[in-house]
């Protein structure tokens, strides 16, 4: 069916070949600076000059106002910016769900195609699809409107989302290694920043680690958020050896007795074998000074890309073993079906979704709030 969906797309296409559409260029993913929302702070930092800068970082401006001193708990604020988040995605699967059901019609052929034509629009791509249309199917003659459809459709997602194992929410490790990773442009060093104002705000030693050494102005964007967050920071000269800042970085995190170190490293084309060669190798200098460590590799993709994302996904856990995802970029402009395509495909926990700028705008994955916000 999701074969007649593409070949009908393609009818339309060429009838209406003088009507320009503006294609998605992936490309860009590859091509980004990394956090370019960050790129306006560059002006007030320099590049450090020596081999090695270690110490506290100065405490937070308090006139900063994407950093909270305390993270909020999940509250009906929190669920509205999700809902806002997704509101792309819940047009799709809400409103327009209502329009298939206009002049009464039932549940055949034709309304199932046109259901996964929706369903594949919303990038929950066409496997995943063909399971919810499978699904649907079996259950046809006992929906007969729009309210049965989406709540059936509701049940079958959660199921999707639930598929991957849940992350491991019980931090033992000290200190707790998390290794970030993810292509160029997907906020890598932003979810950093976040992560580690989340931690220092609830009392723990944190300290990064600028391990991206390759791409201009990264080592001073996360000495920005660390200066933010009020944490440590290690990092070397740019183009310094990547492993060799993480090598600094874990025995300074011993020494000091810090809960929580945050790796940074440079953004990696994930067709490219030799930067994923270089990932590998600081997983493994970071193992030999701290074994058992890295203790989380944490993927990050931009939720704009679609099924790209899931893509990426696939050829760095090949590589390098991811422990969980964190989705940006689900700020209204993303389909979120790509959440569940990730879920359904990958045995890899998502953990984190970002729905905006501010430090509360990075969310514990909930599949239950998820899937409400959806519909």
């Amino acid at each position: 069916m999701a074969l007649n969906w593409f070949k009908k797309k393609k009818d339309k296409q060429e009838d209406a070949a003088s009507t320009e559409q503006k294609p998605d260029n992936v490309s860009e993913t590859f091509n980004a600076e990394d956090d370019p929302q960050d790129e306006v702070l560059e002006q007030n930092n320099s590049k450090g000059s020596g081999n090695i800068e270690t110490g506290m970082a100065a405490p937070p401006d308090p006139t900063e106002q994407d950093i909270a001193p305390d993270v909020p708990a999940k509250s009906g604020g929190v669920f509205k910016r999700l809902k806002s988040g997704l509101s792309k995605t819940r047009k799709l699967l809400s409103t327009d769900i209502n329009e298939l059901f206009a002049g009464n019609r039932k549940i055949d052929d034709e309304l199932l195609e046109n259901l996964e034509e929706l369903l594949i629009t919303s990038d929950i791509g066409v496997q995943t699809t063909g399971d919810l249309i499978e699904s649907i199917s079996k259950k046809s003659s006992e929906i007969s409107g729009p309210e049965q459809l989406k709540a059936a459709l509701k049940e079958k997602i959660l199921e999707l989302l639930n598929s991957a194992p849940p992350p491991d929410r019980e931090i033992t490790d000290k200190p707790h290694v998390i290794m970030v990773i993810g292509v160029n442009g997907v906020g890598k060093t932003t979810i950093i920043g976040k992560l580690a104002s989340r931690a220092a705000s609830s009392g723990k030693k944190v300290i990064l680690v600028a391990a991206d050494t390759f791409r201009a102005a990264a080592i001073e964007q996360l000495d920005i958020w660390s200066q933010k967050a009020g944490v440590d920071i290690i990092k070397h000269k740019e183009k310094s050896d990547p492993a060799a800042v993480a090598y600094d970085g874990i025995e300074a995190a011993v020494a000091r007795g810090a809960d929580m170190v945050l790796v940074d490293t440079a953004g990696r084309i994930h067709t490219k074998v030799n930067l994923m060669e270089e990932l590998k190798k600081i997983k493994r200098t970071i193992s030999k000074k701290l074994p058992g460590a890295p203790h989380e590799v944490l993927l990050i993709l931009d939720a704009t890309t679609g099924q790209n994302a899931l893509s990426q996904a696939k050829l760095f856990n090949d590589a390098i073993d991811v422990t969980g995802i964190a989705l940006t970029k689900l700020d209204g402009t993303a389909k979120g079906g790509i959440a569940v395509s990730i879920s359904s495909n990958l045995e890899i926990p998502l953990k984190y979704i970002g729905v905006g700028e501010k430090i509360e705008d990075l969310q514990e994955f909930d599949p239950i709030e998820f899937v409400n916000a959806l519909f």
